[in-house]
């Protein structure tokens, strides 16, 4: 199941692993120099603490710091992912930053272990290889054509089995056989929903892994004082990234919000570990040391994460001191022209939204969104439409009500606190027209009420009225309560 788990995970990484994800300096670099930065700076450390005599410390050597250092280098791209998914900012800035140094710390962590099996090509793996790129075509195509239920998910399983298997006959490290057959497909429109139909098998098989690293070893109290101690060195990975960050010219905001979602230990650490006591370089106690910092990190990020809006806006003037004199991309002020609606959430209600709006009131609407992506396609349809993030408090002081025609605000943010937060820093700076938005549930109103809105919408709510009222018209038959049953 341990194994399994580590192909999967591997896989899907590989599902997600595109060369141009990898392409901007921030990514390829930041990863890069945080990692020579930590493993050098965590190795003397862990030198200064085995001189002072510490237990598990003694017994290690130059070598062995260095792969400590280097396993607690990588980041969980598991709860990095779920924190922006979870928040809906997977298309932000400062996702795409951490999601790319994430992806850029997996292929390290799959060339060590490529290099740590200690196996030796034979000569077919160059036919192997080149095999590859002609079968590309055949999977693409089989993929198209397993639909979106069952076949789909069988054709994730067998694909990774078979990449492992194959590089494994080879006499090459058969986990990078499932990264690779991963990159086969990464560039088909399916593969986001193939590793999302994965993901319960995956998390699955990888309790294997986590169960199989508890029992590797007993919880003694220097492991769980060495876990603890390696916990509390966890702040420095996120200023070491926050340094790197700003210096590659990305705002404070988006290096903090990214560093946070970098600042815990990954379970790739784990396996470096894993392979560490494998091979006799650690002790079982070690691993188990790993295990306890991991989860401690993990508890740490989590409320971390959660408000790490609200942190920024708290620490925002200190933390621009660090950004680069150059003018970064997006500062200038909002300039909405004669616009006086504007819509904040380009999603699939806020695209709607807008049409209809401009449909009734003509070309006076205009959109902001956070993905660049999306923001360029819309410009591309005739849409006008501004980059901006709603849940950004720079943001809100590019804009100065005073300066615009905007008189209503219509708010269509999947986060109801982004949403609040919104209204809050509109009412901060003055504004006095309409803010109205919309909420998925009923019980998330009173917080949009509590933040000073004019009206909300429920959309599950309003979009059952709705779809009653087209086909009470499209049928012609229905009747209001008071008139009584139809004829």
């Amino acid at each position: 199941m341990a194994d399994a788990g580590v192909t999967l995970l591997l896989f899907t990484i590989g599902l997600k692993l595109k060369p141009s994800d990898l392409a901007s300096p921030e990514v390829w670099a930041g990863a890069t120099l945080h990692m020579l930065f930590t493993v050098v700076i965590f190795g003397l450390g862990l030198g200064l603490l085995a001189a002072v005599g510490l237990p598990l410390m003694g017994e290690l050597n130059w070598a062995h710091w260095l792969l400590i250092a280097f396993a607690l280098s990588f980041s969980s791209t598991v709860f990095a992912v779920k924190v922006f998914e979870a928040k809906k900012e997977m298309a932000s800035r400062h996702a795409l930053a951490a999601v790319g140094i994430l992806i850029m710390q997996d292929v390290i962590a799959v060339i060590f272990l490529a290099v740590s099996s200690g196996k030796v090509p034979n000569l077919w793996a160059p036919v192997l290889i080149a095999g590859l790129f002609l079968v590309r075509p055949l999977l693409t195509r089989f993929m198209s054509k397993c639909g979106h239920d069952e076949l789909l998910m069988i054709f994730g399983i067998l694909l990774p089995a078979a990449g492992y298997g194959g590089f494994e006959l080879v006499g090459l490290k058969g986990d990078l056989g499932a990264l690779v057959a991963g990159m086969l497909v990464a560039a088909h429109p399916r593969a986001y929903e193939l590793s999302n139909a994965l993901l319960g098998f995956k998390d699955l098989f990888l309790v294997g892994f986590f169960l199989n690293i508890g029992i590797s070893g007993s919880l003694t109290w220097s492991a769980v004082g060495t876990g603890l101690l390696l916990t509390l060195v966890m702040p420095v990975k996120t200023v070491f990234f926050f340094a790197i960050l700003t210096r590659f010219r990305l705002r404070a905001r988006t290096s903090l919000l990214a560093s946070l979602s970098l600042s815990n230990y990954s379970e790739f650490g784990l396996i470096v570990g894993a392979i560490g006591v494998a091979s006799g370089w650690l002790s079982g106690d070690w691993l188990i040391a790993l295990a306890i910092a991991l989860s401690f990190t993990f508890i740490l990020s989590a409320p971390l994460n959660a408000h790490a809006h609200a942190l920024y806006a708290r620490l925002s003037n200190p933390l621009k001191r660090f950004e680069s004199r150059e003018r970064l991309p997006g500062e200038a002020p909002l300039d909405t022209g004669d616009a006086t609606i504007a819509v904040i959430g380009l999603g699939g209600v806020g695209t709607v939204c807008y049409d209809e709006m401009r449909r009734r009131q003509g070309d006076v609407v205009v959109g902001v969104d956070f993905s660049k992506q999306t923001v360029d396609a819309h410009r591309q349809d005739g849409r006008r439409v501004a980059l901006g993030d709603a849940s950004d408090s720079d943001f809100w002081e590019r804009v100065d009500p005073a300066r615009t025609a905007i008189r209503m605000v219509m708010l269509t943010l999947p986060d109801v606190k982004a949403s609040a937060f919104a209204i809050r820093q509109l009412k901060a700076r003055g504004y006095s027209g309409q803010i109205v938005a919309s909420a998925r549930y009923e019980d998330k109103i009173d917080e949009l009420k509590a933040a000073g809105i004019d009206d909300a919408y429920v959309i599950y709510q309003e979009a059952g009225i709705g779809f009653a009222d087209y086909v009470c018209k499209h049928l012609g038959d229905c009747h209001s309560p008071e008139s009584g049953p139809a004829d």
